[in-house]
């Protein structure tokens, strides 16, 4: 598939996506989850890529969906519209792989949510937050209202959504929002940085981590615990956790 809205590069096991509608402040629309939908499912195939980052393309990370285009959809088409959008975002928590937004402008409606369907993230300090959809008569379309609470906690969650407020970074990183913050030239830098932090382990113990805090919230403690205490055990059977206590015991890097 040809993107036209989605500008992808693959380096030293990163995906990097940026999202590029720049006129419109990169606003989603139904191309871009299309893009985003075929991005994600060829990635699940792919054994060299260990993170994914996405960012957006000028001043905005995403300020929206685009309104232009949904200005015109009736009950049902804006059904099938926000249901599409939610199972793109979706695909995000289930990758294999973290997945990074490097936040560098306005974050807004689908823009918010996109970035929280990402498992953590990282702005700029000229970063904005929100999700404003209550001063178009709407609430949130691709499960913004759950994430959100999730994330920042109920009380946040209502404020952010009912005030229609946008905030900035350094109140969404005191809310939980936001794990780090950046100036905005070196925003880039340090997420990449992380992003090779993360991409140079090469054991199982990742995509465990990952499966096992994003599926452990939903359950009971102790349900959640026996989940780790099996994906724990499991790893002790693969070549590269024994790599990584040999190496300890040796004083060396693994070699993954």
């Amino acid at each position: 598939m040809e993107y036209k809205i989605l500008k992808i590069s693959i380096t030293d096991r990163i995906a990097c996506v940026t999202i590029s509608r720049p006129a419109v402040l990169n606003a989603l629309n139904t191309e871009f989850f299309r893009e985003m939908d075929h991005f994600l499912h060829d990635l699940q195939g792919r054994d060299d890529v260990r993170v994914l980052v996405i960012t957006g393309e000028g001043k905005a990370f995403v300020a929206g969906a685009d309104i232009s285009e949904m200005s015109g959809m009736e009950p049902e088409a804006a059904f099938e519209f926000s249901r599409f959008g939610q199972s793109v975002f979706a695909q995000l928590e289930k990758l294999r792989i973290p997945v990074i937004a490097a936040v560098n402008g306005y974050a807004l409606g689908g823009g918010c949510e996109l970035a929280m369907g990402c498992d953590f993230r990282i702005a700029s300090k000229l970063a904005k937050f929100g999700q404003p959809e209550m001063n178009l008569g709407l609430t949130p379309g691709y499960a913004g209202t759950q994430r959100l609470s999730r994330i920042a906690g109920l009380g946040n969650a209502l404020y952010m959504i009912l005030s229609a407020d946008t905030i900035t970074a350094d109140d969404a990183f005191r809310m939980g929002l936001v794990q780090k913050v950046c100036e905005p030239e070196t925003l880039m830098d340090e997420v990449m940085k992380l992003a090779s932090k993360i991409a140079s382990n090469g054991s199982g113990a990742i995509p465990a981590i990952k499966r096992l805090i994003r599926d452990g919230i939903t359950l009971p403690f102790e349900d959640g615990s026996i989940l780790e205490a099996k994906a724990f055990s499991e790893l002790f059977g693969e070549p590269a956790t024994k790599e990584g206590m040999k190496a300890f015991m040796e004083k060396r890097k693994p070699e993954w």
